[in-house]
């Protein structure tokens, strides 16, 4: 008996009842009716959105300073494309904020560094600098110390252009590639990203080159001091840490003092380790780490190694760039990277919520084109922590053979586990489990990437003024990995699951939320980690889980739902203050209760009204606001799918309780 059918004998059955059950079922009717027709246009939509290969993949939407920097790319080589830069251009007017500047999110404040960038790559395509749109930003830049108070990222772009000294970013030199491992610098200390970025950065940061910069556009006039005079690049913090932070800027001082003494032999020998360590590493057109900040520093070095325009590496190098592309009809965008993989494993687990045959369907075909992306005897910069760990682990992208991530391969187990079929999955199943587990660090949690990636004082060197150097353990990825381990239930990873179950205990913050590292922010956390817990049957009469509760709970609206600012990310306070409600957040606060046995509380029943009122024409929802973080505090993103396919899976997933009795 279908659903449908179901609730036409209820509504038949009305008759025979009394007139205060009568109202009562009937609202409940009324509900389920309501309930079902949602949860099948969600699903339906979502499904239409669907590749024929099998996998999902939605818009990864950065800040403004990736389309910036396209800008700034094109203008560094001289391979200009004026009907691009056209739209680009226009997606950068279309984002600036009533503050004057670019913030690193939606209603978010000024960032001086994003401001600095979007403006120049403006004036690079352009616009005048008596234009209304950049009066305002020069003077709001002005007003905050000027472009010299950038991050170091910003002023690295500056100095290539000529428009700062050298001396205003930090001394990198090539021969960091010679360094022994047990130096206190070493690029296998730092997370992945950072070192896919920072590789072809030495070179650059080394040979100083020159931007091509045709039109000879600069930008003096967004410094309160001559750039040439200018003598405050670096800010240091003050305490404690500002002690080892001036200790290794006096390194710093005293390094760019010897480099004319460095050997012509020993610097081309750092040289070629480099280019070697970023050629094996290019990643055809996925790109270098497929990330864009690597990928553009490793096209930009090709160049300075002389790589004519035409050589196969160069020509890939720029196609993966290009690849990354959102062109629409009036303006264009750059995602920092794309999402097929993570997009689709939980676009799958929400048709797996889901249940019926369509939906069935739909997972398995995502899942059976998951299985192939399975990296298993790839080389990887994870197997220098793990030498003789077998792989077994899933990327992010389409290909990143390198740097496959715990996120997703614990989400895909979950995944697979569920299907209709595991069995087809087995093999897949037990190559990554043993990898998780394989890769648990110190402390009983999990990385993104990395084991024990936590030399917290590399964040003080004066080029990681953005902080986010490395990549510890985090409450949410360890949940994911807790959820996987648990639903499997394999005898060998009690062990394993029982020190991760202890760290995230740890991990909890003192009004009951955990910190969602890779997803905004004390909500996603929280949710990661109560879906985890009611995976490992740590219910709601447990402490931990009481306090989440309560804290959750206290964060919802007054419309039901639930709403939390990137804001969180520097102030833990704003939590409840600087949002309004949105559908991904409250799908998130939804299936956090839900896993915990709160299925019949006011709470869960409000958020699911506000899920039904709110969804689309088209059977989706969508909001303005950004997902997650890519680095908290320095660079945010908004994942276009989080608002297809969390709704449904919280929406089906309080159905498929509630018919069971569980809110009863």
């Amino acid at each position: 008996m279908n659903r449908n059918s179901h609730a036409r004998e209820s509504v038949a059955d009305l008759e025979r009842t009394s007139p205060e059950l009568r109202s009562l079922r009937f609202e409940r009717v009324v509900e389920q009716s309501t309930l079902d027709g949602t949860v099948e246009s969600a699903r339906d939509a979502l499904i239409e959105r669907q590749n024929a290969a099998g996998y999902w993949l939605f818009e990864l939407e950065a800040d403004c300073t990736i389309p910036a920097e396209y800008i700034l790319m094109m203008h560094y080589l001289d391979e200009l494309d004026p009907a691009l830069e056209v739209k680009i251009a226009a997606y950068l007017r279309a984002h600036q904020a009533e503050h004057g500047g670019w913030p690193l999110y939606y209603g978010g404040e000024l960032d001086i560094s994003c401001t600095v960038k979007a403006y120049y790559a403006l004036k690079l395509a352009g616009d005048s600098t008596d234009a209304p749109h950049m009066v305002r930003a020069r003077a709001a830049i002005l007003e905050r110390g000027g472009a010299a108070r950038a991050n170091v990222f910003t002023r690295i772009a500056l100095a290539l252009f000529g428009q700062i000294p050298w001396r205003g970013v930090p001394y990198i030199p090539v021969e960091i590639m010679l360094l022994p491992r047990w130096f206190p610098f070493h690029i296998d200390k730092v997370s992945y990203w950072s070192r896919t970025v920072m590789v072809p950065l030495f070179i650059l940061c080394t040979y100083k080159p020159r931007a091509k910069n045709p039109r000879n556009v600069h930008i003096r006039e967004l410094f309160t001091t001559p750039p040439e005079l200018e003598h405050h690049y670096f800010k240091l913090p003050a305490g404690r840490s500002g002690l080892l932070a001036r200790a290794f800027f006096l390194l710093d001082r005293c390094a760019r003092m010897i480099d004319p003494l460095i050997p012509k032999a020993m610097r081309a020998l750092a040289t070629r380790r480099a280019e070697t360590w970023f050629l094996e590493r290019l990643n055809a057109e996925d790109g270098l780490g497929a990330i864009f900040p690597a990928m553009v520093n490793a096209l930009e070095a090709m160049v300075l190694l002389g790589y004519p325009q035409d050589n196969p590496h160069r020509v890939t190098a720029k196609r993966a760039l290009e690849k990354l592309l959102v062109v629409e009809e009036a303006s264009a965008y750059c995602q920092p990277c794309v999402s097929p993989i993570w997009d689709s494993a939980l676009a799958a687990l929400a048709m797996q919520a889901e249940g019926g045959a369509p939906a069935t369907a739909a997972a398995e075909r995502a899942l059976d084109w998951v299985k192939t992306k399975q990296l298993l005897d790839e080389p990887g910069d994870w197997r220098i922590s793990r030498p003789n760990l077998p792989g077994g682990g899933w990327a992010f992208q389409f290909a990143n053979g390198h740097y496959p991530d715990l996120d997703d391969t614990a989400v895909i187990v979950w995944a697979m586990h569920q299907a209709s079929d595991p069995a087809r999955y087995s093999e897949s199943l037990q190559r990554a489990l043993d990898w998780l587990v394989g890769m648990q660090s110190t402390n009983g949690g999990f990385a993104a990437f990395d084991v024990d990636n936590v030399h917290y004082n590399l964040n003080l060197i004066p080029f990681a003024d953005h902080g986010a150097l490395l990549d510890p353990p985090t409450s949410d990825v360890t949940a994911r990995v807790v959820t996987a381990l648990a639903l499997v239930a394999r005898p060998q990873d009690q062990q394993a699951l029982a020190r991760a179950i202890d760290f995230l205990r740890k991990e909890q913050t003192a009004d009951g939320s955990w910190f969602g590292r890779w997803g905004t922010n004390y909500i996603y956390g929280t949710w990661s980690v109560l879906t985890s817990f009611g995976q490992a049957g740590i219910g709601r009469d447990d402490e931990a889980v009481r306090r989440a509760v309560t804290w959750l709970t206290g964060q919802q609206k007054a419309d039901g739902g639930w709403g939390e600012s990137n804001d969180t990310y520097g102030w833990q306070t704003r939590a409840g203050e600087t949002a309004v409600s949105n559908p991904y957040q409250t799908a998130w606060a939804l299936l956090a209760l839900l896993a915990v046995g709160e299925v019949g509380s006011n709470a869960v029943r409000a958020g699911i009204d506000y899920l039904l009122r709110t969804q689309q024409a088209d059977g989706l929802w969508s909001d303005p606001t950004f997902t997650a973080p890519g680095f908290p505090r320095v660079f945010y993103l908004k994942y276009h799918g989080y608002c297809a396919y969390f709704p449904l899976w919280a929406l089906a997933m309080y159905r498929n309780l509630a018919l069971s009795g569980a809110a009863d």
